[in-house]
């Protein structure tokens, strides 16, 4: 297969196997001159108890993002943490922020009622973005 070619991509990742998998395609797809910038969203509660401290959450991103540089090794990798409610609406702040010219993700397996109580948010990004969007295959992660 023919390599996306972009300037800068973002990828969103959630976990460390989500981030294993994601990069594992991802790595197959780009070419090595493209710019990554991955990025994890912190989802605030919105006024609601959170499920774990934001340090704790902080750490889950740093390894997330140590996980993502060991396999995207020899590509420029960027990383950031990002906080809001809307997670499909904060990945596309972020992307306009870094000038994406594309969004990367592979989505994750949810059941009917979890998209149905907590939104889709692989449709949201797919549709509420300005810019292409790069849908890989998705894998077994959470």
């Amino acid at each position: 297969m023919t390599p996306v070619v972009a300037d800068t991509v973002v990828v969103p990742l959630a976990s460390e196997s989500d981030a294993r998998e994601t990069c594992a395609v991802l790595r197959e797809e780009l070419d090595p001159g493209t710019r990554v910038v991955v990025v994890h969203v912190i989802e605030k509660g919105g006024g609601g108890l959170d499920k774990a401290s934001v340090a704790q959450r902080e750490e889950t991103a740093e390894d997330v993002f140590a996980v993502a540089r060991g396999e995207l090794e020899g590509f420029d990798v960027e990383t950031r943490i990002l906080y809001d409610t809307d997670v499909a609406e904060t990945i596309t702040s972020g992307a306009d922020d870094v000038g994406a010219d594309l969004i990367v993700f592979s989505p994750r397996q949810a059941s009917r009622l979890s998209r149905l109580l907590s939104g889709d948010v692989a449709l949201d990004l797919i549709t509420g973005t300005d810019r292409p969007v790069l849908v890989l295959p998705s894998g077994e992660g959470s």
